[in-house]
C-alpha cells in the first residue's frame, strides 16, 4: 500500500491541472497521516472490505471525514487497477455514511437580507455574490475583473485561490454563471469604489497587499461577516460553505430543476446536488405533504374528527 501511495502521489498529485491545491492537500493528508499508518505495510490483496469498514467505524472522526478517507482509498485502488496491480476495488463494498452528526446550516432569505443590511462594501458585495452564485470560497476570492462580463451579464470561473496560491477551480470548463441585475449593479458600484478596477486586478483585492493578493477568507469572515451576523441577531453558525448549501436549498424551494441547480453550483453529478447539498425547508415539506394528502382525502371528509 505504501508503494501504491507513493506512486499515486508522484503521478497524480504533481500535475497542476488535475486537482486544486486544497484538494491535493486533503489527499496528501489522508494518504500520509490516515491511510499509510494503518495500511501502509499491507499487501493490496490483504485489504478486505470488512476490515476497512471496521477500521473506519472505530475512527474518532465525523462521518464526512470517514467518507473522505474511504473515497481516497477507493481512488487508490482505481489507480492500482489502471496500472494492472489490482483486479478489483474492495473499497466499493465498504459501507460508510457521510451523513453529518449535526444538521447542516441553511440560512433563511430573511437572515441573508438582515446580514446584508449590516455590511458595507466590499463585504456587502462579497455576501451578495456568494449568496446568489454559490461560488466556492477559493473561486470567490479568485475572481478578477476580466472574468466579469457586464455586457453579457455573466461571469467565468477560471481559477481558485487557496492560501493565497492561485490554481484551477474544482470544476474545470464550467459554463459562465449568470449575473442577476442586482448582483451586476453591486459589482459595478464596487468597481467604481475600489482602487484596483483594471481587468487583471482581483475583484476583491486586499489593500494590505496593495492589490497584489485578494483578501484572506478567514479574515473577512471573522472580522466582518460574523460581527455583522451578531448585529443582525443571527444565531446560526455561519461559514463560507453554508452560503453554497443555502443556495442549493433555496433553488430547490423555488422550483428550479435539478439540472439548473446542478449547473449553477457546477456539480459533476446531480446526486451531489440533491443528495448532499439541497434540503427541503419545512414549509416546502408541509406543502408537498398537503398536496399528496389532498389526492386521497376529501376536504369535507369528517372521519378524522
Amino acid at each position: 500500500m505504501d508503494q501504491l501511495i507513493e506512486h499515486y502521489r508522484q503521478t497524480e498529485l504533481t500535475d497542476a491541472n488535475v486537482k486544486t491545491i486544497r484538494t491535493k492537500d486533503v489527499y496528501k493528508y489522508q494518504l500520509t497521516k490516515v491511510i499509510s499508518p494503518r495500511w501502509g505495510l499491507d499487501r493490496l490483496k490483504d485489504v478486505k472490505p470488512i476490515a476497512v469498514e471496521t477500521w473506519l467505524n472505530g475512527m474518532q472522526a465525523a462521518p464526512g471525514t470517514k467518507a473522505k478517507t474511504k473515497g481516497v482509498m477507493s481512488v487508490l485502488f482505481q489507480h492500482a487497477m489502471r496500472y494492472g496491480w489490482a483486479t478489483a476495488n474492495p473499497i466499493r463494498l465498504v459501507r460508510q455514511s457521510a451523513l453529518p452528526l449535526q444538521e447542516e446550516i441553511v440560512l433563511a432569505p430573511v437572515e441573508i437580507a438582515a446580514l446584508l443590511s449590516e455590511l458595507r462594501d466590499p463585504f456587502y458585495t462579497f455576501i451578495l455574490l456568494v449568496s446568489v452564485t454559490g461560488l466556492r470560497r477559493g473561486e470567490l476570492f479568485g475572481l478578477k475583473w476580466e472574468d466579469v462580463d457586464f455586457e453579457q451579464a455573466e461571469m467565468r470561473v477560471v481559477r481558485s485561490v487557496v492560501d493565497q496560491v492561485e490554481g484551477p477551480p474544482k470544476t474545470l470548463a464550467s459554463r459562465p454563471l449568470p449575473m442577476s441585475p442586482a448582483l451586476a449593479s453591486a459589482l459595478e458600484n464596487w468597481r467604481k469604489q475600489t482602487n484596483y478596477p483594471d481587468p487583471q486586478d482581483w475583484v476583491f483585492a486586499s489593500p494590505q497587499s496593495l492589490g497584489m493578493k485578494p483578501y484572506w477568507p478567514d479574515a473577512v469572515l471573522k472580522r466582518h461577516v460574523l460581527p455583522a451576523a451578531e448585529r443582525a441577531e443571527i444565531t446560526k453558525k455561519i461559514g463560507w460553505h453554508g452560503f453554497r448549501r443555502t443556495l442549493a436549498t433555496l433553488l430547490q424551494s423555488s422550483g428550479a430543476s435539478v439540472k439548473t441547480t446542478q449547473e449553477l453550483l457546477r456539480h459533476s453529478s446531480p446526486l451531489m446536488t440533491m443528495g448532499t447539498y439541497a434540503k427541503a425547508i419545512t414549509a416546502d415539506k408541509r406543502n408537498a405533504q398537503d398536496a399528496i394528502a389532498a389526492l386521497f382525502v376529501d376536504k369535507d371528509d369528517k372521519s378524522a374528527a
